[in-house]
């Protein structure tokens, strides 16, 4: 890739320091150029391959992966590649940093690039005048397209210490950091790794092997650190978590769309983003649960109702069942099914694996009734039947596809959505599982639509999972439909097996002849055959955790995790059996109302104290001048809590503009619209607004008008934008019961500017706002 830049002779007021960063930078992207060649051309060659035997499908697709990953990675650490120095105090070493390493494929395999996760690099996040670490120059370097457009010397020799900043054209702050903490937005979260801070690196690479918890308010750069320790725990722990992998939950699809980009440009791609709505396979959750909803099936009294449900299935028949047997009657009644019953819940299995007990139970009474019935049992006090011969009854009578189904009515196999399902449809099965309950904490969990939705919520998914550990369901395991097609796949084989049967040869007269030609059904039965005619899916580790409800995760972090239920974090655990977590949070910004006001509440349960607790305190994101009224509702939601430390200010004031009730999403898109802001806009509304606001900016945009995002406080969880335009502050606080956390979470959205429309009078925390 070439990019016309000043030459030092047409430019004599070039710093000899930006050109040298410039020779290096071109020599680092013409290597990323063969590199990126190599593995194009390395792609083609294997695609290009045939694949005669399963272990040569297997190396190809093994070698198609590394090669497309390599490419992704290349094509990520593109922009800003390189952007650190280090030069030592011994004047022999100059080690430079970058978004991925690089050697140069010279003789010496020369390092050109340093990866930033490596050892070697870690003096440029932790470096002080006070602690150098041997370093006597540290270097940002600021790049655009190839171009070297600035950097910034740090002299860090004890007596020494000075910064000198240079640069030309867009390059006018005196640090990366303040200018990347001024660069518009553009809706997809960036790295930090150029401007990572002290207390943030510590973070990243700590060693812990627990659960880590990193608490911070608004714009501490919470999630940043998350998503870079992800990345540094997957290039220093590559071969325990390339095989068990890595999942990262966050509080909704919005959320993970914004931070998609962040690990591949840290040269990683082999992670599982996903929320909690998400993370049983075969469910999106689409529904969304009342406050009163979302509460109760977050609390962990849900727990006996669910298993109350379950037991409910081992019903015992109202009336005796009566089946027929070789011409004789038999009757299923409740002493058969109660005994049958007692045997499997004996068993201590899960309600589908304590399902063949049952059944055997159930079987040996009707073979018994069966010998009683036929006279045959006892004769002259003999015992005319053997236990062989009551076995084989019993066999007989479980080959029989309506007795069975008789039988396994009492116990039939459950699906956790099921369960689910028929309990929050009918009111009175939930009375019947929840003794003690008032008749309010019943209606708000009945849902007569659910069945005919056919979509789940977040806060069903970790019941869906409970049960799915309450009857044993594994999402491995065939649905009926696959079963179905399977045994349709299996008849289709045996068909072509007799076929071949039936077209042996006329002339083989006798079975001697017959014996001595080996036909198709000598090597192969329909099993094999069949099972050959089924497409293996081979599935990167990534894509094998998130099919699978039982996998078990080398690392989970959590972003937003305040937000999650005590049920949430049941489904959670159940995937990080080691409990090597990194938790981000903040408990001030708690809005769900199964959400959590106290880490250790949460984590003792688990590990009791074994667990860590870091605060960030530096706000990065959020000016000065928004954050002064941040700070007062911080006040109304406990004493207790400090607000992060501005990093900047701005010198834009918040201001709020009063209309009438029937102008506030109006007047909201009309601010939008009008005014020349740089960057992203975003609304942000009480939940009644939100189909009103949303039909309004769709008419603005596709009016013209530049995009503006509009959001409810729950979806703008995790975002920033460079513009808030927060609407009816009061009616966000009286909408919920943790309301001032939401009115907390909209206000630190913003990176420039605030304004507040409103018809009712502001809250006391933002009295005083300029008009």
């Amino acid at each position: 890739m070439t990019q016309t830049r000043p030459s030092s002779d047409e430019n004599t007021d070039i710093d000899p320091r930006i050109t040298d960063e410039q020779t290096h930078l071109d020599a680092v992207y013409a290597r990323l150029d063969r590199m990126r060649a190599t593995a194009k051309r390395r792609l083609g060659d294997t695609l290009r391959e045939s694949a005669d035997t399963p272990q040569a499908l297997s190396e190809r697709e093994s070698y198609e992966r590394l090669y497309v990953e390599d490419l992704a990675k290349f094509d990520a650490a593109e922009h800003n590649l390189y952007f650190g120095r280090l030069d030592l105090e011994d004047d022999e070493e100059v080690r430079r940093i970058g978004r991925i390493g690089i050697l140069d494929d010279d003789a010496a395999d020369s390092t050109l690039l340093l990866d930033w996760r490596a050892p070697l690099s870690r003096p440029f996040y932790l470096a002080t005048p006070a602690a150098p670490d041997g370093v006597a120059r540290r270097r940002h370097i600021r790049t655009r397209n190839r171009i070297v457009r600035g950097l910034s010397d740090e002299v860090l020799t004890a007596g020494e210490a000075q910064i000198d900043d240079v640069g030309h054209g867009d390059v006018v702050n005196e640090s990366a950091l303040v200018a990347a903490l001024n660069a518009a937005r553009t809706g997809e979260m960036t790295d930090i790794v150029e401007t990572i801070q002290r207390e943030q690196d510590l973070i990243i690479r700590s060693t812990h092997r627990g659960i880590t918890v990193v608490q911070g308010g608004p714009g501490t750069g919470k999630t940043a650190v998350a998503l870079h320790r992800a990345a540094y725990l997957l290039y220093t722990h590559r071969e325990i978590l390339s095989r068990s992998g890595v999942l990262i939950i966050g509080p909704n699809t919005e959320f993970l769309r914004y931070i998609g980009q962040v690990l591949p440009s840290l040269g990683e791609t082999g992670v599982v983003l996903s929320t909690v709505g998400n993370l049983f396979p075969g469910i999106a959750a689409q529904h969304t649960d009342s406050r009163d909803a979302r509460a109760l099936k977050g609390d962990l009294r849900i727990l006996d109702v669910l298993k109350r449900a379950v037991r409910a299935r081992q019903a015992l028949p109202k009336q005796p069942v009566e089946v027929h047997f070789d011409g004789y009657p038999l009757k299923i009644d409740s002493e058969l099914v109660k005994s049958a019953r007692a045997k499997a819940r004996s068993s201590r299995r899960a309600h589908n694996q304590a399902q063949s007990v049952f059944l055997r139970a159930a079987l040996d009474g009707l073979a018994a009734a069966h010998a009683r019935t036929i006279g045959s049992s006892v004769i002259d006090g003999t015992q005319m039947l053997t236990s062989a011969d009551l076995a084989d009854i019993r066999d007989d009578l479980g080959r029989d596809d309506d007795i069975r189904a008789a039988v396994l009515e009492f116990w039939p196999y459950l699906t956790p959505q099921r369960v689910l399902t028929d309990l929050f449809t009918s009111l009175a099965e939930i009375r019947r599982a929840t003794p003690g309950w008032s008749d309010a904490d019943r209606a708000a969990l009945h849902d007569p639509a659910m069945q005919a939705r056919n979509a789940f919520s977040d806060s069903d998914v970790p019941l869906i999972d409970e049960l799915a550990e309450l009857i044993g369901y594994q999402t491995e395991d065939a649905s009926e439909a696959d079963k179905a097609r399977w045994r349709q796949k299996l008849a289709e084989a045996q068909e072509a097996l007799d076929i071949l049967t039936g077209s042996a040869p006329a002339d083989i007269e006798d079975d001697l002849d017959r014996a001595e030609i080996l036909m198709a059904y000598d090597l192969i039965d329909a099993e094999e055959l069949a099972a050959r005619q089924v497409e293996t899916k081979r599935m990167t580790t990534a894509e094998r955790a998130f099919e699978d409800r039982t996998w078990t995760f080398g690392h989970v972090i959590v972003d937003e995790a305040q937000e999650l239920s005590a049920m949430a974090w049941r489904m959670i655990m159940r995937r990080i059996p080691n409990r090597w977590m990194t938790i981000i949070g903040d408990t001030a910004q708690t809005s769900d109302v199964a959400g959590t006001t106290s880490w250790k509440a949460v984590f003792e349960p688990y590990v009791a104290n074994r667990w860590q607790l870091h605060e960030l305190t530096v706000n990065y994101r959020t000016p000065a001048e928004i954050m002064a009224y941040a700070t007062n509702v911080l006040a109304d939601i406990s004493t207790s809590l400090r607000a992060p430390t501005s990093l900047r200010s701005n010198g834009i004031e918040p201001v709020a503009r009063r209309v009438d009730a029937t102008d506030l999403i109006p007047a909201a898109v009309q601010i939008a619209r009008d005014a020349d802001w740089p960057g992203l806009t975003a609304i942000i509304v009480p939940d009644a607004l939100l189909p009103d606001a949303v039909s309004a900016v769709d008419a603005a945009i596709s009016g013209g008008a530049a995009e503006i995002k509009v959001h409810n406080v729950v979806e703008c969880k995790g975002l920033e934008f460079d513009n808030i335009i927060v609407v009816e502050p009061t009616e966000l606080i009286d909408e919920s019961p943790r309301g001032n956390s939401d009115l907390y979470v909209a206000l630190t959205r913003a990176t420039q500017r605030l304004v507040v429309v409103h018809a009712a009078e502001l809250p006391r925390a933002l009295a005083g706002m300029p008009y």
